[in-house]
């Protein structure tokens, strides 16, 4: 069994309240690189900062992290168009950084990507996968996809308030830039993702159509970006089981999910990790939710008995990563 970080990036992360991920908006391009970094080692290598949210909520890559040092699966991580050098190893698939989904095809290489990514999948030796993601503004670009594809789902957010006017008019935008109407790409997902995406999503669309085709059981370790990954590979008319792992957080900010999720024949797992202590309890609050993951990861741990765990060994990554980032643990936040 492996977990596959999908890992890149779009400009529309930069629309100004779009996304949480990174305290400053100007090294958002950073977090995915820094995710994988820190999934692989424990620690930043290349990358100048350790992603956290405005108000301090660390990136879930931490809990990822954890979770491996306690299970000891094995990673592998598909560069789908980062935009910052990582030191993580990775595997290219001829994804290159997403531009703003308002501009005229944002993301060119979806078609190829797709391909490389599907024979990725088709070849990979192993009987289980969990695929997670990292890309910040990811929502956006998953609602902009659901709505080309003619579905109705909505998107969480990494922020406590999700933004949904402000995205539905970015989607709103986009979709006109790329001459669309809803519905439009109903069953032709390489329109959606090439037109409106951003180049993390056919990536995993097309990871999981070839494992699929190579009977390998699948999860998209996610929330709402990770379902429309799951709803790119519907209208690509691939069948089999898939199953989507996420947070109890991500499942309580979208009541819809469950619903979503069985529409589009995918089974939902839901874990909660119970988080208490600072910053953690900052997802108890509605920060971040779910990514890199995390999901997957839990769903991992909870398989192997040891969810109970992740609290204390993500506040130990977290010491090692930042000392300032666990400093309120006892005295609350």
């Amino acid at each position: 069994m492996r977990v596959v970080l999908v890992a890149g990036s779009t400009a529309t992360a930069k629309i100004p309240g779009i996304s949480a991920a990174g305290a400053d908006p100007t090294l958002v391009g950073h977090t995915p690189s820094a995710d994988a970094e820190i999934i692989e080692y424990g620690d930043t290598v290349r990358s100048p900062v350790t992603p956290v949210s405005p108000t301090g909520c660390p990136t879930p890559a931490a809990i990822t992290r954890a979770v491996r040092e306690l299970t000891g699966f094995d990673v592998l991580t598909v560069d789908a168009g980062l935009a910052k050098p990582t030191a993580a190893p990775t595997i290219d698939v001829g994804a290159r950084p997403g531009r703003d989904i308002r501009e005229d095809e944002p993301v060119p290489t979806a078609p190829g990507a797709f391909e490389a990514a599907r024979r990725m999948g088709l070849a990979l030796p192993e009987d289980e996968l969990v695929i997670g993601e990292t890309v910040p503004g990811g929502t956006t670009t998953a609602l902009a996809v659901f709505r080309a594809l003619g579905e109705t789902f909505p998107v969480s957010s990494s922020l406590p308030e999700n933004p949904t006017t402000l995205k539905e008019d970015v989607v709103a935008e986009a979709l006109d830039s790329a001459d669309l109407s809803p519905g439009d790409a109903a069953h032709k997902p390489e329109l959606a993702a090439r037109y409106v995406g951003d180049p993390v999503l056919p990536v995993v669309a097309g990871l999981t159509v070839g494992a699929l085709e190579a009977d390998i059981d699948v999860t998209l370790g996610g929330g709402t970006q990770l379902l429309a990954a799951a709803a790119l590979v519907r209208h690509a008319g691939a069948v089999g089981d898939l199953t989507l792992a996420t947070t109890s957080y991500l499942a309580d900010d979208v009541p819809e999910l469950e619903s979503a999720a069985a529409e589009l024949d995918v089974d939902l797992v839901v874990t909660d990790p119970g988080f208490e202590s600072a910053p953690l309890d900052r997802y108890a609050a509605g920060e971040a939710k779910e990514g890199a993951g995390m999901g997957g990861a839990l769903m991992l741990a909870d398989r192997m008995g040891v969810v109970d765990d992740v609290e204390a060994a993500t506040l130990d990554v977290l010491s090692r990563l930042d000392p300032q980032a666990v400093g309120g643990v006892e005295d609350g936040p």
